[in-house]
């Protein structure tokens, strides 16, 4: 099983602290999700984490290495004149160097597509498709080389209803499967308590709390994030849903 541990993790663009004493511990084998408020640096912890950013702290990985760790950002800029097929090859060899294909290789890169249902999406050109569509070919292209960590900025946001539904348990059954560390930042809390065994609420500059998601998402921790005041209820079938009553000065106006 593989392991994550933040520990005191600082970055700053300029003399702004963005993050400051960040630490956290993230197990693999489940979905874990990142919550917090626009600007809250969810965007730059993803990037200190991965090594686009130099800061305070340290990252510490158990049963995995550096290069088994992929970051899918929330803007994937797909304007290549590539195919779908040859876009998920640039990064089945991103680590590998050459050009040349195994048969192993070719079945990776077809099983990425049809684990995420786009092998309909092959030959397409990646200008042509969808945001959604770029979307989840985004998320094959980090998952094609079976990366043992997984960092993921907002992956449902371009996608239906039913698409996230798919997409997320695709995502849990991998990290299930391989044992995986994997981290989704989310806006969409019903998502973290329906898909996130855990949760990293990031507020504050650090790591507010950490854990199991429905002992983390608390009305009143929501209320510290989002400003907004909320219940989580169940419904008829036992699924936690977060209602949102309104803003939290309303009550006190």
């Amino acid at each position: 099983m593989v392991s994550l541990t933040l520990e005191h993790i600082g970055a700053r663009y300029g003399r702004r602290d963005i993050l400051t004493e960040v630490s956290a511990p993230v197990q693999g084998g489940a979905l874990t999700a990142l919550v917090g408020a626009n600007a809250a640096g969810k965007s730059t912890l993803f990037r200190r984490i991965a090594g686009h950013l130099r800061g305070a702290g340290r990252v510490r990985l158990a049963g995995a290495e550096p290069h088994e760790l992929r970051y899918m950002p929330q803007d994937t800029g797909m304007s290549a004149a590539l195919t779908v097929y040859e876009s998920i090859i640039l990064a089945l060899k991103q680590d590998r160097g050459g050009w040349r294909l195994s048969a192993d290789e070719f079945r990776a890169v077809d099983a990425v597509l049809h684990r995420f249902g786009i092998s309909h999406l092959a030959d397409q050109q990646l200008p042509d498709l969808s945001g959604g569509q770029r979307q989840s070919v985004s998320i094959a292209q980090a998952l094609v080389n079976g990366p043992k960590v997984v960092l993921m900025d907002e992956p449902t946001s371009a996608l239906d209803l039913n698409r996230q539904y798919e997409v997320l348990e695709t995502l849990r059954q991998y990290a299930q499967e391989t044992g995986a560390v994997m981290i989704l930042a989310l806006h969409d809390l019903n998502q973290a308590m329906r898909c996130c065994a855990a949760t990293l609420a990031l507020g504050e500059g650090r790591i507010l709390a950490s854990g199991p998601t429905l002992e983390v998402l608390t009305p009143a921790l929501i209320r510290r994030l989002y400003g907004i005041d909320s219940r989580v209820e169940h419904c008829s079938r036992g699924c936690p849903v977060m209602i949102v009553d309104g803003p939290a000065d309303r009550a006190l106006a």
